[in-house]
């Protein structure tokens, strides 16, 4: 019989949302479908506004929420009618919401990461049960709360005797490492595309960058890359985590305050190569040697940025995750499919190497239909 759940995700990018339909039953997780809408301009707006304090935003963050699940819900009614699929035969949808803050251990030891999600709501919209807020108890215990994706990356991609990372890059990039002895490693490197998009959508008035074209037109600033580079957070190590809660674009505005006038399409290629240059240099610092590098989410398709990779990694095959048998915008949502059907099923993640979270835990909690 199929095992069939929903996975949700949208990320820091704010491009919207990804949707897939994936079938447990087979050795490796199958995709049947997969479907994404993109954030009406408003809600994208709203949500962006979100990340920082402002009038009467509790208010806003639970109407932003609403609206958010019934861009989900539509995703998920897409999603069914594609497959010829009626909502009772799935098991369960896992959402991850849309983060907006996420502060962890910065206060006393504890902290907090807020995802918008109204998880009751997609329940009602969608008939079918609903697997929500898989941050907050790895927070509880210690955690970072993210990044997540790893545990599936882990399962998805790990292979006995063979080390292989697999890095994501959305609006925020996280690295993972599946070592040869079966052991993980697993953080946020730092930025991916949110500074690139914003910057891009400054200038150019387009949402972000198509295939890195406008950085390869551009000439990177050393001196620019250095002051970027020389942010605290980059030299600290795991586990850690990150958002827009840091890199923003005040965070960007401060660090240009030195610079004066620069070339905009320099500014781009400056900040692809902070992108590549971070995460090449935890890929060299903590596995040097590495073989094989899997490169997921939105950063995949930008083929500057691949470029970068490759020659900043000249040891390792850099190459999509479409080769292994998942396109790079399915392999997030997928994760949370999976992370759902662990929920579902009271199985625990071994958190520690990951997250920092003291010992194993159950993530999520469950919103019937």
């Amino acid at each position: 019989m199929p095992d069939l759940f929903i996975g949700l995700m949208s990320g820091t990018s704010l491009d919207g949302v990804d949707g897939v339909l994936v079938d447990f039953s087979p050795d490796a997780p199958l995709v049947i479908e997969h479907a994404s809408a993109p954030f009406p301009p408003d809600l994208r707006a709203e949500l962006l506004a979100l990340n920082t304090p402002g009038e009467n935003e509790l208010h806003r963050a639970a109407l932003a929420g609403n609206g958010l699940m019934r861009v989900y819900a539509d995703v998920v009614a897409t999603l069914l009618r594609s497959a010829r699929v009626a909502p009772g035969t799935v098991t369960a949808i896992g959402a991850h919401g849309q983060t907006v803050r996420h502060r962890p251990q910065e206060f006393d030891g504890t902290g907090y990461t807020l995802q918008l999600c109204q998880p009751a709501l997609l329940a009602e919209l969608s008939g079918i049960d609903v697997v929500a807020d898989f941050r907050s108890r790895d927070v509880a215990a210690g955690g970072q709360g993210a990044p997540l994706a790893p545990f599936f990356h882990q399962g998805r991609f790990g292979r006995r005797g063979e080390t292989v990372g697999v890095l994501n890059i959305g609006g925020i990039s996280n690295l993972t490492l599946l070592r040869a002895d079966g052991s993980m490693l697993g953080f946020d490197c730092g930025p991916g595309n949110s500074l690139m998009d914003a910057w891009c959508s400054l200038h150019t008035g387009q949402p972000y960058d198509d295939q890195g074209a406008w950085a390869a037109s551009g000439r990177p600033v050393p001196a620019l890359l250095e002051a970027l580079r020389a942010e605290p957070y980059f030299a600290k190590a795991p586990p850690k985590s990150t958002g827009r809660d840091l890199f923003n674009k005040e965070w960007l505005r401060y660090k240009l305050l030195p610079f004066g006038s620069l070339a905009p399409e320099d500014v781009q290629a400056t900040l692809a190569e902070l992108t590549a240059a971070a995460c090449a240099a935890d890929v060299l610092r903590l596995q040097p040697g590495l073989r094989r590098l899997i490169v997921c989410g939105g950063g995949a398709l930008n083929t500057h940025l691949m470029r970068r990779l490759r020659a900043l990694l000249p040891d390792t095959g850099v190459n999509s995750s479409a080769d292994d048998g998942l396109p790079p915008l399915q392999v997030e949502a997928t994760a949370f499919a999976w992370l759902a059907r662990r929920t579902v099923r009271r199985e625990k993640l071994e958190l520690e190497s990951t997250t920092g979270a003291r010992g194993a835990r159950v993530l999520g909690c469950i919103y019937p239909a």
